[in-house]
């Protein structure tokens, strides 16, 4: 069975009536392109339904218009939202994205360059905990291979970056619980590989000591930033006389697990038990109660570390640093110790 013939620079051009160099230049962002001559090449290309082969454009520029995006990350959540942010920059453009999930970041330490390179990739995006990790910026750097940091915490002089302040925001979300009338508050901590994990440590334990706290280190449990760890860390707070009457969890994944947690044991949330996370993923949304949280900006950062890898490949001017705003979101799993909310 035959199919309906794939349109041809040939087409385009016979349809445009302009000669095939002209749509190449006009597909290859060349400059000195009169404006009605680039309108009219690509109404005729989208009338043809006309897609340029991107691997030609390439290997004519010595390019491959592919930009990678690497994760090491247990949340679903947060990676969807890094990859609809990267991909929603890319609509349009005739770059595409390769998404390069790693089982561990430190594996890969010392073999990235290789990797990206056999990949063909012309930039990359570096999201947690690859954005932290220095031998991996070093080897990048070194090398000259184009890359953006997504949310990093540490070396701030090294390369672009695109990030929100971890410490402010734990720091706030821990002061909220403290403003409800909460004074033993636990804490579910992330992957301690994720710089993130220390960041949020520290502005919970900063929030504690301005208002006056001690901090109690047996209310402080490791979890891995997955929905399993946080049931497991949330049990080990919970399954005791002397519980905590809030739990900050790192992320909403470990918040969604303790409220799990919570209600096998019996307990009302909020009545006996604030949980509150962090990020605003879809499962602070759909959990019952819904999850107070912290707005983290995921799509957003990836959204502007990709527009500045883009602008970095086209030699185009790009702001190197650039810090978006988190909130405060408020939702039912939070409340003053004893109330229903």
């Amino acid at each position: 069975m035959s199919g309906k013939k794939r349109a041809t620079i040939v087409d385009v051009a016979e349809a445009a009536g302009v000669s095939m160099k002209t749509v190449s230049r006009v597909f290859n962002n060349e400059p000195h392109v009169r404006k009605a001559l680039k309108d009219k090449v690509l109404r005729a290309a989208k009338a043809l339904n006309y897609q340029p082969n991107v691997v030609a454009q390439g290997l004519v520029g010595r390019r491959s218009y592919l930009i990678g995006l690497v994760y090491e990350n247990p949340s679903p959540n947060y990676v969807v939202e890094l990859q609809h942010g990267a991909l929603d920059r890319l609509h349009g453009e005739r770059y595409r994205l390769v998404v390069l999930p790693v089982e561990s970041v430190a594996n890969v330490a010392g073999k990235m360059l290789g990797l990206l390179r056999s990949a063909a990739l012309d930039g990359v995006v570096l999201t947690p905990p690859a954005s932290d990790h220095r031998q991996i910026l070093d080897e990048l750097s070194e090398s000259g291979f184009p890359f953006v940091r997504v949310a990093p915490t540490r070396y701030p002089d090294i390369g672009p970056s695109t990030m929100t302040d971890d410490v402010a925001a734990a720091c706030d979300m821990t002061r909220y619980l403290i403003e409800l009338g909460h004074r033993d508050i636990g804490l579910i901590k992330g992957d301690p590989t994720h710089s993130a994990t220390e960041a949020r440590l520290f502005g919970f334990s900063k929030a504690l000591a301005e208002a006056g706290i001690a901090p109690r280190l047996d209310l402080i449990e490791q979890g891995m930033f997955t929905y399993e760890s946080g049931i497991e860390a949330a049990r080990r707070l919970l399954d005791r006389s002397d519980r905590p009457t809030a739990i900050f969890a790192q992320n909403d994944d470990m918040a969604g697990g303790a409220i799990m947690a919570a209600h096998e044991l019996d307990l009302d949330v909020p009545r006996d038990v604030s949980i509150v996370g962090f990020d605003d993923s879809q499962i602070a949304k759909v959990t019952w109660p819904r999850i107070t949280t912290v707005h983290q900006p995921v799509y957003e950062m990836a959204r502007s570390a990709t527009d500045m890898l883009v602008a970095m490949l086209e030699n185009k001017p790009y702001e190197n640093k650039l810090e978006h705003p988190y909130e405060l979101v408020v939702r039912q799993s939070a409340a003053a110790p004893g109330s229903s909310g």
